[in-house]
């Protein structure tokens, strides 16, 4: 925003769908490859891969916060994480709860999907002043490419994982630009958000 580059709604789309072609489907796949793998994946690997992908150490600690914030919220309900270790980065934080809720790698990839939406456009409202209806109505236009990379997200499964081929071939997309002013960020004197 700061920068110019978001706007209006139509920007926050683009931005948008730029992260669900970039970080938005790392995130997935490492949701639902944590997701197919609770509770016995190989966690140390699946946290050194993505923080392979993170070349921001901004974008890095935000994820580890987040996870943290999660993994408080999953123990509050009785899930135990702990297998994870610690720290936890968010998508496989929230792999790991989609799981334990019952749910599919699918699922676990959807909702890191729109998770990248959602923070973008929940900040835009706050930082541009925008209708959130709109910007609700924006979201919803996204359905069928968060489906799509959902869909794409879930070619991992247990045996995959068990025989250490698959992890390093999750997908390693990535926003220079965005990883950039993530690092500025941190420099401001004035910082609002941390995701």
């Amino acid at each position: 925003v700061t920068a110019g580059l978001v706007g209006d709604v139509d920007d926050v789309r683009a931005f948008c769908q730029g992260r669900l072609r970039t970080s938005g489907r790392v995130a997935a796949a490492f949701a639902a490859a944590a997701c197919a793998t609770w509770p016995s994946g190989d966690w140390r690997t699946l946290h050194t891969e993505l923080d392979a992908r993170m070349p921001s150490q901004a974008m890095r600690t935000a994820s580890y916060a987040m996870g943290a914030g999660l993994r408080r919220l999953l123990h509050s309900l009785a899930a135990d994480l702990t297998a994870l270790g610690d720290p936890v980065h968010h998508p496989i934080a929230l792999g790991a709860g989609v799981a334990y809720a019952g749910g599919t790698p699918e699922d676990a990839a959807r909702a890191a999907a729109l998770g990248v939406c959602t923070s973008a456009a929940s900040a835009a409202v706050r930082l541009l002043g925008l209708d959130p209806y709109a910007v609700h109505g924006m979201l919803a236009s996204l359905t069928p490419e968060i489906d799509t990379l959902a869909l794409r997200s879930c070619n991992f499964g247990p045996r995959d994982a068990a025989e250490g081929c698959t992890i390093a071939k999750l997908p390693a997309d990535s926003a220079p630009a965005l990883d950039l002013l993530a690092d500025v960020h941190l420099t401001q004197e004035v910082r609002l958000f941390a995701s």
